[in-house]
């Protein structure tokens, strides 16, 4: 395989390819480790998140600026998730401990701009970009993947495991997702008995078991690759875009007057 077959991936690149640039931007991509349905595999967000990553890599270096692409964070937030088997949790306060060793880690090498690139819900990422902001050079943003695109080329997106995140798998890995549709969840969900929670008043998270009939949030039967394909690739683009933009930006006149 050429060392240029996925510009911009460090965990596939070599030690010359990576020392001989300069990386302004890096792209963090945070995943999970829990069910999808029936048909999608437990890996779902972090298999995604590390796609759309390398992708948006080397869209950004195909117009001359260089993204690097790390490794995903395979374990996200899954509190609400611990009675499903294997489902891997870690604490918003770990997650912290981790970010601010990844920041420290990058700050002597020239990159500029880290992106935390989400590819999973429960993974409250706001807080974290606040709290570390304060304490270093680096320009922190955060983008849902899921959201960079426009939805309508579904029927019903869903929430988690629904026809989106079916398609996106299909475009990408289709071998990893259950070949007969018959034996795939509908996705329906339990509504909360308290009345603040229904009509949005207020927010509780929802117990996984109580409030899923197959773990997944959203019918996905509609789900087609080519959907899948055209909602990926315009995420890609947006996301490539706004990359570019942060590679060269002043960080002392992000929101400036014009």
């Amino acid at each position: 395989m050429s060392e240029f077959h996925r510009p911009g991936v460090l965990h596939e690149a070599t030690f010359p390819h990576m020392s001989g640039k300069s990386w302004p931007v890096a792209l963090l991509p945070f995943g999970a480790t829990e069910p999808h349905n029936t048909h999608l595999p437990y890996g779902t967000d972090t298999l995604l998140g590390s796609e759309v990553a390398a992708r948006v890599a080397a869209a950004c270096m195909a117009q001359g600026t260089n993204v690097v692409a790390l490794p995903a964070i395979p374990f996200g937030v899954n509190t609400t998730q611990l009675d499903l088997p294997l489902t891997i949790n870690v604490m918003p306060s770990t997650q912290l401990a981790i970010l601010r060793d990844v920041v420290k880690s990058l700050e002597p090498h020239g990159v500029r701009g880290l992106v935390l690139l989400n590819a999973h819900g429960g993974n409250e990422l706001r807080a974290l970009v606040r709290e570390l902001q304060p304490s270093t050079s680096l320009m922190l943003a955060l983008v849902n993947w899921w959201q960079a695109a426009d939805a309508g080329v579904f029927t019903e997106p869903g929430d988690h495991a629904g026809e989106l995140e079916t398609a996106a798998v299909m475009h990408v890995a289709p071998h990893l997702v259950a070949a007969d549709r018959a034996t795939w969840g509908d996705g329906r969900t339990n509504p909360s008995t308290l009345e603040g929670v229904r009509t949005g008043v207020a927010w509780m998270p929802r117990r996984w078991t109580q409030a899923t009939h197959d773990t997944g949030v959203g019918d996905p039967r509609a789900a087609r690759a080519e959907s899948g394909a055209a909602f990926m690739a315009q995420a890609v683009e947006r996301i490539a875009t706004f990359c570019c933009e942060l590679a060269v930006a002043d960080p002392a006149r992000l929101w400036a007057p014009r």
